[in-house]
């Protein structure tokens, strides 16, 4: 059943940015397929198919890809949404549970841009548009693990893109700040707790929590994504919302002594 409109497809599509992403997609005009571990759980969404997958798993990608392809015969843009986050010291952290926040949040995006990109080179044209975080260019206490993936994309996505560039396709990063999911919530706890650590992890958790809250609403972040999948010259580098953008602003500009102070007075850390 080719399809002569674009097709996008959205991991982690079931909820959160990736639900919104998916929605925006569609009254984008764009053909869309949502993914998510379990769609038998999944509450249906006007205009986008979904399958089942697990970006962990090399067999669970291969089979999506090829159904996507069976039906739509192309895959104009993906959008590597999925992801696990991490909460706790990197001690804390131990390298089985870094492990498995790397092989979805970094090897499930490699997995998914080696089956994708057969297909969008031999169209000679493609979006690939991969989620980082301000958490990729900026250090965050008591999220190494998270933070230590997301700034793996980044260098995985740039040095992608000028790879692919010539062959008709891009590689680009949308950088979210905080965003109303349930991020917080739903990340894994430090698997090998330290008393040393356990005051002040429970205050950044709490940090955490407020700026979650009080953060983007998550079809902020689909809009950009929106742009990056359709502009006619897009940037390498999306920064979603105004909160990431003034964080990339102080980064570049601010000293360094001041960017660490902050730093540390936004994680209410001593010193």
């Amino acid at each position: 059943m080719a399809t002569n409109r674009p097709v996008a497809l959205v991991t982690g599509a079931s909820s959160g940015t990736g639900k919104e992403t998916a929605l925006a997609l569609v009254a984008a005009g764009f053909d869309v397929v949502g993914t998510s571990r379990d769609t038998s759980r999944v509450t249906p969404l006007s205009g986008v198919t979904f399958l089942d997958l697990d970006v962990a798993s090399d067999a669970s990608v291969s089979t999506a890809i090829r159904q996507v392809i069976e039906r739509f015969g192309r895959i104009d843009v993906l959008v590597n949404n999925a992801g696990i986050g991490s909460m706790g010291a990197a001690e804390e952290t131990s390298i089985a549970q870094a492990q498995g926040v790397f092989d979805t949040n970094v090897f499930g995006v490699m997995r998914m841009v080696n089956e994708v990109l057969p297909h969008m080179r031999a169209q000679g044209r493609g979006r690939i548009i991969n989620l980082s975080s301000v958490l990729g260019f900026l250090p965050q206490p008591y999220m190494a693990a998270y933070a230590a993936s997301k700034h793996a994309i980044e260098g995985y996505t740039e040095s992608l893109d000028h790879e692919i560039r010539d062959q008709g396709v891009r590689a680009l990063l949308v950088q979210p700040a905080y965003s109303r999911t349930g991020f917080e919530a739903n990340s894994a706890k430090p698997d090998t707790p330290l008393e040393v650590y356990a005051k002040q992890r429970h205050t950044v958790d709490r940090v955490m929590a407020e700026s979650i809250r009080d953060g983007d609403d998550p079809a902020l972040v689909a809009k950009v994504i929106v742009a990056a999948a359709t502009d006619a010259n897009p940037k390498v580098r999306y920064a979603a919302g105004p909160l990431a953008g003034r964080a990339r602003i102080l980064h570049r500009v601010a000293p360094a002594r001041a960017f660490d102070k902050q730093i540390r007075k936004l994680n209410r850390l001593a010193g």
